[in-house]
């Protein structure tokens, strides 16, 4: 991981490499570096050219210029560290020179890069260096290209089917050869890949993303797991896992380029904090009604795979996610338990696949993924569908993505792209899906009426008026923000609906600003937490005025008799007051089912303006991708 960019062109493909490196510069990344066919005045005409760096993409750009690199075809990489440290030897692009030894004076041949991890690369190197293959990195990828190179006899595409067979984990990879000019390979295994063809019809492209060729082409084709294809100037071929030919579709695909746009405001994160009310109001768009066919935007693979059937036959839900997303999946229990009455299991979809479960037919299997690439959630979805789960359904941001192609049903939320790498609109949104799903299995299951479901929708399309009611509260977070700055450890309480909230709170607040942070269910605090409580220590509380509210008032007493300092988020009727050791803003008004929606976006603040004042890197904080493309 993190970004791949091929090209084979008629022209210098060196911009666009580098532009579409830029577009993926979003997801985090620790180094990047481009490898060109080389072309021009005193050029060989087999020669390939590298320059890598440690540093931003905007570096590489001046390198590029200055060393006046050129190419007809070429490939590019930002790398996200997994194997080895952040090092010019361990960027991409990785090269290998045939066996040699090490005082050898020899040109590069093989040129490549690589998203996803080689779980038997030790094994490879081994075998490899025992060959005569010396290593120059700490990477898995080398041992691909390599391996490549080993079994190179004049054909790339033969060579890289080859090693493809040989391969254990997950990857995809863009291949170039010094002698097969204008020629790209690729291949992917559990690591996207797409390929794009030009409007003149004799271009093409590979990425790892689909933004990253936007504004050069909206032709994208996906390429399915195990295969890999043959790319050249005006055609290319596709082989499937068993090496035979294969049709993929071609799609017109509108990538979001206009949402890179930073506008007047200082970071990404804070543009995609004050947009949720557009989000919520584009995810709510045309919903007129509680329907079935809301989660109907993924192709069904067999008949009576519809959501009126689905709907009808589940007896209980398993929700499957990552991070962020695991949040609004545990929000998502709570609404499912106590409007739809149907248990709900949250996994975190890592350790899920590797534990003994007891799976169920009649579950309804609901993964939630911004990128609806996430490595872990994938391969959790895959491996309840081989236990014989088959009713599935995602909840994601991208219609094209891998979650939504594998799911029988979806809900497609209208965030836009997210640059920041901590997400915000994502999860809102997010929510507002789950909340959706919630009313349609409560109606499926005949335990709402007409009228509560109107209420429910009145509510949801409030939510954008309410959100810009919240954003209002931005300079009393400010101040929050300013003590917190000097902090090392923070505390953040919930209850109930509200404690996932607190923990996305305290998850946010460590992502960018590098504070501790921690989230526990407040009646947990006498079990061990309070033993942490000093005055140096903020305590973060999210206090709704719902039935756990009194409750909720004990805990903070507890906090506030070991001299801690509380800071809470309060409704306008909880009678929660500033005072000593108690600093309280004010929320506009309660929300009831949907205030978890509300209570996130403070946080969120709290967290950014924090981040701001420490000086860290806000958009891209350090060790960190937006989308987690391995396990």
């Amino acid at each position: 991981m993190c970004g791949i960019v091929g090209a084979v062109s008629t022209r210098n493909i060196v911009p666009i490499l580098i532009q579409g490196l830029q577009r993926l510069e979003y997801r985090g990344y620790d180094s990047c570096g481009v490898a060109v066919h080389a072309a021009g005045p005193g050029r060989g005409a087999g020669e390939l050219r590298r320059l890598r760096g440690i540093s931003r993409v905007a570096d590489l750009t001046a390198e590029c210029e200055a060393e006046q690199l050129q190419g007809l075809t070429g490939i590019a990489h930002t790398r996200w560290a997994t194997h080895g440290a952040p090092a010019i030897d361990n960027a991409h692009p990785h090269v290998s020179r045939g066996p040699y030894s090490r005082d050898e004076d020899r040109p590069d041949r093989l040129t490549l890069v690589h998203n996803g991890i080689i779980e038997n690369h030790e094994e490879l190197r081994a075998e490899l260096q025992a060959r005569g293959y010396v290593f120059s990195s700490q990477t898995d990828t080398e041992t691909i290209v390599h391996l490549i190179d080993s079994l190179y006899e004049g054909d790339l595409l033969a060579a890289v089917q080859a090693a493809t067979q040989r391969l254990r984990g997950s990857y995809s990879i863009a291949v170039l050869h010094r002698d097969e000019p204008q020629r790209l390979v690729g291949a992917r295994e559990g690591s996207p890949l797409v390929l794009g063809v030009g409007a003149d019809g004799k271009e093409m492209f590979l990425a790892s993303d689909a933004m990253a060729l936007a504004g050069v082409t909206d032709q994208i084709v996906y390429l399915e797991e195990g295969d890999v294809v043959d790319v050249q100037l005006g055609k290319y071929w596709i082989t499937d896992r068993a090496g035979q030919r294969a049709q993929r579709p071609v799609r017109t695909v509108q990538a979001m380029s206009g949402a890179a746009e930073l506008g007047p405001y200082r970071h990404y994160m804070q543009k995609e904090i004050f947009e949720q009310p557009r989000a919520v109001a584009d995810t709510l768009e045309g919903i007129e009604a509680i329907v079935p066919e809301l989660f109907e935007a993924a192709q069904h693979h067999a008949p009576g795979d519809g959501a009126h059937a689905t709907f009808g036959a589940v007896r209980q839900v398993l929700i499957l996610a990552c991070g962020t997303s695991y949040y609004a999946g545990c929000v998502a229990k709570y609404w499912l338990e106590a409007i739809a009455r149907i248990p709900t299991q949250v996994e975190i979809a890592s350790e899920y696949r590797y534990r003994e479960s007891v799976p169920s037919a009649d579950t309804l299997v609901v993964t939630i993924s911004q990128s609806g690439e996430t490595a872990d959630t994938l391969a959790a979805l895959r491996h309840a569908q081989q236990l014989g789960m088959r009713h599935t359904l995602t909840v994601c941001n991208v219609a094209t993505s891998a979650m939504v192609r594998e799911c029988k049903l979806a809900f497609l939320t209208r965030a836009g792209a997210e640059i920041g790498v901590a997400s915000t609109k994502a999860f809102t949104t997010q929510l507002v899906g789950l909340f959706l799903l919630t009313l349609a299995l409560a109606q499926a299951r005949g335990l709402t009426t007409p009228e509560q479901e109107a209420a429910h929708l009145k509510a949801l399309r409030h939510l954008p008026a309410a959100l810009q009611g919240v954003l209002a509260l931005e300079p009393q977070v400010i101040t929050w923000a300013e003590q917190f700055a000097a902090k090392e450890n923070a505390l953040f309480l919930g209850r109930g609906l509200h404690y996932p909230v607190a923990q996305e709170g305290a998850l946010k607040l460590k992502e960018i600003t590098y504070i501790h942070a921690e989230a526990y269910a407040a009646g947990e605090l006498k079990h061990g937490p309070l033993a942490l409580v000093t005055s140096s220590m903020p305590v973060v509380t999210v206090a709704p005025n719902d039935a756990l509210l009194e409750k909720l008032k004990s805990n903070m007493q507890e906090v506030r008799a070991r001299g801690g300092v509380l800071y809470a988020l309060a409704d306008a009727d909880t009678r929660i007051d500033t005072g000593d050791g108690l600093h309280v803003i004010r929320m506009p008004e309660h929300y009831g089912p949907l205030s978890p929606i509300l209570h996130t976006v403070p946080l969120q603040l709290l967290a950014y303006h924090t981040a701001v004042a420490r000086g860290t890197d806000v958009d891209k904080p350090r060790n960190l991708a937006k989308s987690v493309t391995v396990e």
